[in-house]
C-alpha cells in the first residue's frame, strides 16, 4: 500500500533499459517518470521532486556524478534518494558517487528483483522511523543530532548522506563496539538487501573524509568491520 505512492525517476540513455525498469516499476505500484540525459533529468528531479531517482552515471552531456552533486547540493532536492546505475569496473565513480551523496549504486547488467530489492531498501531507511530516534551524541567533539540528523564538529556542520549518518551515528552510539560490515548493513538497512562488503567499505571512505581529522575515531578491524573509539582513548 505505501508503495503505491512512491516515485521514482529514471535518469538512463538507453532506451531499452528505460522501458524494462518502467514496466517492472510499475507494476510493482511505483509511479515512475524517465529522461534520458543529465539537464532534462535535473528539470524533472526539481518539477517533481521524486522519493527516489534511478541515475546512471554515463550520460551524456552532464555527467551522472554532476547531477547527483547538484541535486544534494540544492535544499530542495538533497532528500531526495539516489540509486547510481553503473558498468562494472567503474570503482573510481562509484566512491566519488557515494561521496557526493548517491545512497546505493547498482552494477550492470543487473536483475530486476535487485533492482526492487534495492529501492525498497533505500525508500524504507529514507524514512526516519520516529521509534528509532535517540538522544544527541557528544562524542570526542562529535555533536550528533539524530531528530534533524544534523551532524557539528567544531562550529561547522558537516554535510552527510542519509547511509554516512546512519553508519556514524551506529558506531558512535556504541564506542569501542566492533560491527562486521554485513550488521552495519543489518543495522541501517534492514533484512534481505543484497550486499557487498566493498559497499560498506565505500560508505566509511566517504564519512571519514567528510569529517577530517575526526575520522581516525572509525577505526578498520582487520578481517572483521569497524569500531568507533570509545571516550577514554
Amino acid at each position: 500500500m505505501e508503495r503505491q505512492e512512491k516515485s521514482v525517476l529514471i535518469i538512463e540513455d538507453d532506451k531499452d533499459i528505460v522501458e524494462l525498469l518502467s514496466f517492472h516499476l510499475n507494476k510493482n505500484k511505483y509511479k515512475t517518470s524517465y529522461s534520458y540525459n543529465g539537464e532534462d533529468g535535473l528539470k524533472k528531479a526539481r518539477d517533481n521532486n521524486p522519493d527516489l531517482i534511478l541515475l546512471d552515471l554515463m550520460l551524456p552531456g552532464i555527467h551522472g556524478l554532476d547531477v547527483c552533486r547538484i541535486l544534494k547540493s540544492d535544499q530542495n532536492t538533497k532528500n531526495i534518494s539516489i540509486i547510481m546505475l553503473t558498468a562494472m569496473g567503474q570503482e573510481e565513480d562509484i566512491v566519488k558517487g557515494l561521496e557526493t551523496g548517491g545512497d546505493d549504486y547498482i552494477t550492470k547488467p543487473f536483475s530486476l528483483d535487485i533492482i526492487s530489492a534495492r529501492i525498497k531498501s533505500v525508500l524504507r531507511r529514507s524514512t526516519i522511523n520516529q521509534n528509532d530516534i535517540e538522544k544527541t551524541i557528544n562524542k570526542h567533539g562529535i555533536i550528533i543530532r539524530p531528530r534533524s540528523r544534523e551532524v557539528i564538529i567544531g562550529k561547522k556542520y558537516i554535510n552527510l548522506t542519509f547511509t554516512e549518518f546512519q553508519i556514524l551515528y551506529l558506531l558512535a552510539s556504541h564506542p569501542g563496539w566492533v560491527f562486521t560490515r554485513y550488521q552495519i548493513i543489518d543495522k541501517i538497512r534492514g533484512d534481505n538487501h543484497p550486499v557487498t562488503d566493498r559497499s560498506v567499505d565505500f560508505q566509511i571512505v566517504g564519512l571519514r573524509k567528510k569529517i577530517g581529522e575526526k575520522g581516525k575515531l572509525i577505526m578498520t578491524i582487520r578481517g572483521v568491520g569497524y569500531k568507533f573509539l570509545p571516550d577514554d582513548t
